[in-house]
């Protein structure tokens, strides 16, 4: 181990997401070194105590590696003047840094520090800029002590700015006070983490803030993975299995969340049960308000047969019995639901509804749980719907960093009907926030398809609602001659029933590549991509799309979305990159949004509009890289929104994806990468949801036996939901 002391005269290299930096640190003695290690938040003219090793980088050189750091504020006017010249502070950039420190000197950083109202004596600064430069220089001295706090117990450097926002000034002393407070709602730490953190800090193996943190973990954990509650056997199991404490501790840490109304215990088929209190409060509430709307019925229109025909001659088609039976049903029911497989025609039946809707002077408002298929929807029925979060009318509490909706009881939505399209994809949550916010009185049809991939988050209300027998449902299972004649629609039906796809057609728009190795798979789908879609039947790239059931290994999301990348828009003099974790973001790049953001700010390219908000499944391209701004410049359809660089964590490549967040999308080609995974991932939901992603063609990439495999698999992995109990009336 050596000591090296000096100022950072470059930062060369920051990773904002893991705080990793390669600096230019000049020592007392003139001496230019190159340090590397975890230094978060690195500044141009900070000072530095740095305790490592020497190494030597194969292509970079003579290095010091750092292990431990002090910081130390910079202390020469040189060093301030470089310090806040890097415009860490906001609101000073060089040339009002080098005002600053020629009038302060060596006391520039007192003078912010203690008397901030002084900097008005500079030229150029008022009192009002005054304070604000004061404030943010304080944010910045609790921030920098809280990251080395952070790294020094090896928690991640974003947590920091997390808690930090959320927090302030008092953050050390409520850590030491109750260290699991990082897992609350909007910091959402891993338990692992923040339990070593916890240890370290002197917390007991059988202490009850442990044991209620390790108890509301196991809950949130397992939204995760589909369930609205757990039974309270295996709570209380799994929760002594992950403290390795008693199960009797456990049992008086149910006790005390209970008294504190941090849980819900209730009664399902004769099995107790526990919920987080906001799980309890949607999953009723969600039974309630379905009941009440599928109880309510509406007096049919004096000419509802005239209003059907002629609904079915301004489509210039003719109605099914089903659908006709659907639209008559639509034009009196308080609650509709819509179900069926491709090619039965659900978006006529829908098209019908709302064209009879508009006879009615019905005022109609329609939505979708992503972007893309609320995108959709508007192109199959010309008129515009949004996702479901615009329509609540989404942002987040400045104070709290959490989601709301300011649509609610209070401020409900203001239409006669309301039509949710893809409802497998809408969770417990999200559904409970929409039917708050619609008036009884009014109409609502939710329209999906159960048999594909159930919602990311909790419950499957949309198959627990068909499942019930409770409420109103039409199935549509009469498949159309013209989709007939689709082999993508009669393939999805086969594997639907069981059956393993036709693979052997080669004159329709479904076919089948057989491949010997991962190598093979991803080989074959570059080429694809590149030259023989393209080239033979004339369909750029960036109308297809390449589904894998995972993210793992060759034939993963990652490996592919490399390969892709470099084949369809490689590296070149003109285009600008951004390295970000392992990917180096390229101008030209299709990338997606991997979470809801309601902060991120966008405009029309026309210049017509302005608003907030991206959300989880966008899918876009990256137009420019400025890195003097230190901006990322992605277009979504007709919307462009700048990325700040500590902002690239948002979002990831798209030239692949998995099944799962292709829900609600449709793509000109779909190219399915089938090789090997998981039995959770290769089942018949997962293939069925890529087939029927595909509009004109579908090529599967594989083994026959993993496509047969997927078939044959029609495990559902169990979710632990209540809503179908609730709807029969079996809550005991």
């Amino acid at each position: 181990m050596e000591i090296l002391q000096g100022a950072i005269s470059a930062v060369v290299y920051q990773n904002y997401e893991n705080g990793y930096a390669v600096l230019r640190l000049r020592c007392p003695d003139g001496q230019a070194v190159t340090v590397v290690g975890t230094i978060p938040l690195a500044t141009v003219g900070e000072r530095l105590i740095v305790t490592g090793r020497w190494s030597t980088h194969q292509s970079y050189g003579k290095q010091f590696e750092a292990e431990f750091l002090e910081r130390l504020m910079p202390q020469t006017a040189a060093e301030i003047l470089n310090y806040l010249s890097s415009r860490v502070i906001k609101g000073i950039g060089p040339r009002m840094a080098a005002r600053i420190v020629d009038h302060f000197g060596e006391n520039t950083l007192i003078v912010m520090e203690r008397e901030p109202q002084r900097l008005a004596e500079v030229m150029g600064i008022s009192a009002a800029k005054a304070e604000a430069i004061g404030e943010e220089y304080q944010h910045q001295v609790g921030m920098r002590a809280l990251l080395e706090f952070f790294t020094l117990h090896h928690l991640p450097t974003e947590l920091a700015v997390r808690t930090y926002k959320l927090y302030g000034e008092q953050t050390m002393d409520l850590l030491y006070d109750d260290p699991y407070l990082l897992m609350d709602e909007g910091l959402d730490a891993p338990f692992g983490a923040v339990d070593r953190f916890a240890i370290e800090l002197g917390v007991a193996g059988d202490d009850p803030r442990r044991i209620e943190a390790g108890l509301l973990f196991e809950l949130k954990y397992n939204l995760s993975a589909g369930h609205s509650f757990l039974p309270e056997d295996k709570l209380t199991a799994a929760t002594a299995q992950l403290l390795s404490v008693e199960q009797e501790a456990v049992h008086g840490g149910v006790d005390r969340l209970l008294d504190a109304q941090r849980l819900v215990r209730s009664r399902l088929a004769g099995i107790t049960v526990l919920y987080l209190p906001e799980l309890y409060e949607a999953e009723t509430t969600v039974a309630q308000r379905l009941l009440e709307f599928g109880k309510h019925h509406f007096p049919a229109p004096d000419r509802l047969e005239a209003m059907v025909r002629s609904a079915a001659r301004d489509s210039g088609l003719q109605y099914s019995a089903q659908q006709e039976q659907a639209i008559r049903e639509a034009a009196s029911s308080g609650l509709l639901l819509i179900t069926g497989g491709p090619g039965t025609g659900k978006t006529t039946l829908l098209n019908g509804i709302l064209d009879l809707f508009d006879q009615m002077g019905l005022r109609c408002m329609l939505a979708a749980p992503t972007g893309r298929a609320a995108k959709r929807l508007t192109e199959v029925t010309g008129q515009e719907a949004s996702t479901i979060h615009r329509l609540l009318e989404a942002g987040i509490d400045p104070h709290t960093g959490l989601m709301f909706f300011a649509k609610d009881e209070s401020n409900p939505l203001k239409a006669d009907a309301v039509i949710v399209d893809e409802m497998s994809m809408v969770d417990i949550q999200l559904l409970h926030s929409l039917l708050r916010a619609i008036p009884q009185g009014r109409r609502l049809i939710l329209v999906g398809d159960p048999d594909q991939l159930p919602p990311v988050g909790p419950g499957f209300p949309f198959g627990d609602m068909l499942r019930s027998g409770a409420l109103p449902a039409v199935r549509l299972t009469e498949i159309f001659r013209q989709a007939q004649e689709s082999l993508i629609v009669m393939n999805a039906h086969r594997v639907n029933r069981g059956e393993l796809p036709d693979l052997r057609s080669r004159k329709s728009d479904f076919f089948f590549l057989p491949a010997r190795n991962e190598q093979e798979v991803s080989q074959t789908i570059v080429d694809l991509c590149a030259r023989r879609l393209p080239k033979n039947m004339g369909i750029p790239a960036d109308k297809i799309q390449v589904l894998t059931p995972t993210r793992k290994g060759g034939v993963g999301t990652w490996s592919l979305n490399m390969l892709l990348q470099s084949s369809l828009n490689p590296p070149a003099p003109a285009k600008k990159e951004r390295q970000f974790g392992e990917f180096s973001f390229r101008e030209g790049d299709r990338v997606m949004q991997i979470r809801n953001n309601y902060d991120i700010m966008w405009k029309k390219l026309d210049g017509s509009a302005i608003g907030a908000g991206i959300f989880n499944g966008d899918i876009g391209t990256v137009t420019a890289i400025n890195t003097d701004m230190e901006t990322l410049t992605v277009v979504f359809d007709d919307r462009e929104a700048d990325y700040d660089f500590t902002m690239l964590g948002e979002l990831e490549p798209a030239y692949a994806m998995t099944v799962h967040k292709s829900q609600g999308s449709e793509y000109r080609a779909v190219i399915l990468a089938a090789w090997n995974g998981s039995p959770y991932l290769l089942s018949r939901s997962v293939l069925y949801t890529a087939i029927t992603r595909a509009r004109e063609l579908l090529i599967i990439v594989g083994r026959e036996e993993c496509v047969a495999a997927m078939t044959q698999n029609a495990k559902i992995g169990r979710r632990y939901s209540g809503l179908k109990l609730r709807l029969q009336g079996k809550e005991q």
